[in-house]
């Protein structure tokens, strides 16, 4: 068994990885959100020309020039302020971590005193895990709300047909198709058949129809899929190669640290037995 002094050592050491671990990851998250603000502009735009041009061409010839340019510039202002949220995510973190960093450093001769003052800016790998997951579904949050918002957009113009309730869009924005749900060679399109009598269609993505029916309607909408996103670009999957490496030392670094606290416990249990115990 190592002794107290070392295994402090280690925690501190392990302590001064997270910290360092930590910048990497907010830098990545950085340089993948900046890229992914920009994919998800083209791939909204280009979702939109597919079911303008391809699924509905017809709707869209009968709306005049200007209603056509509302259309796409709706398009691009909402794809514009996706960016600036994708943006914001960091920039909200980054703000948080300014206020840990104003604690004061402590004496370099204490090592428990500097762990958790390292810890106190880099938090522990579970808070570090904790961070990473919501960053990971705000994104995901953001990117199915914004194809709601432009399936909205769609509707009003009358793309996509103005008799569906609210509630079919937002099941559209949710949903996770079979493979048939999709359109062949066409990312982020969602295609559906749905009853006719939309007044019995609830929220529940499972009550969009798989099958079309005598009372049955076709339904082609967006459906952003961050991977789909990823795919189509090489630079946001390298960012996202990147996140994972940094999520692997990550899972390594947890481990190392939870076996350390587990070896500390240990040493403290037994010094702690041999000061409460006495001869008979």
């Amino acid at each position: 068994m190592a002794t107290r002094e070392r295994i402090e050592q280690d925690l501190a050491a392990l302590a001064e990885a997270l910290a360092a671990l930590n910048l990497e990851f907010r830098s990545a998250y950085e340089g993948y959100l900046s890229a992914l603000g920009q994919a998800v502009k083209q791939q909204l735009i280009l979702a939109g020309y597919h079911i303008c041009t391809q699924a509905a061409p017809e709707a869209f010839l009968q709306l005049s020039f200007d209603r056509r340019q509302n259309l796409q510039q709706s398009l691009r202002l909402l794809a514009t302020g996706t960016r600036e949220k994708l943006r914001s995510l960091m920039s909200e973190t980054n703000e948080e971590k300014e206020s840990a960093e104003e604690v004061e450093s402590p004496a370099d001769n204490d090592r428990v005193q500097a762990e958790n003052y390292l810890l106190s800016i880099a938090n522990s790998p579970e808070s570090l895990a904790r961070w990473q997951d919501s960053v990971e579904r705000a994104i995901a949050n953001i990117i199915k709300m914004l194809s709601r918002d432009a399936n909205r957009v769609l509707q009003q113009s009358g793309i996509v047909p103005r008799q569906l309730p609210e509630p079919v869009l937002e099941a559209a924005s949710q949903a996770e198709p079979s493979g048939e749900g999709g359109v062949a060679g066409q990312p982020n399109i969602l295609s559906l058949i749905v009853e006719t009598d939309v007044s019995s269609v609830s929220s529940e993505s499972e009550n969009l129809l798989e099958t079309p029916t005598n009372t049955a309607m076709h339904v082609t909408a967006i459906k952003l899929r961050l991977s789909e996103i990823e795919f189509a670009d090489a630079n946001i999957s390298v960012w996202r190669q990147q996140i994972r490496n940094l999520s692997l030392r990550l899972n390594s670094i947890g481990r190392d640290y939870q076996k350390k606290r587990r070896e500390l416990a240990v040493v403290e249990a037994e010094s702690a037995w041999r000061s409460s115990w006495f001869e008979d």
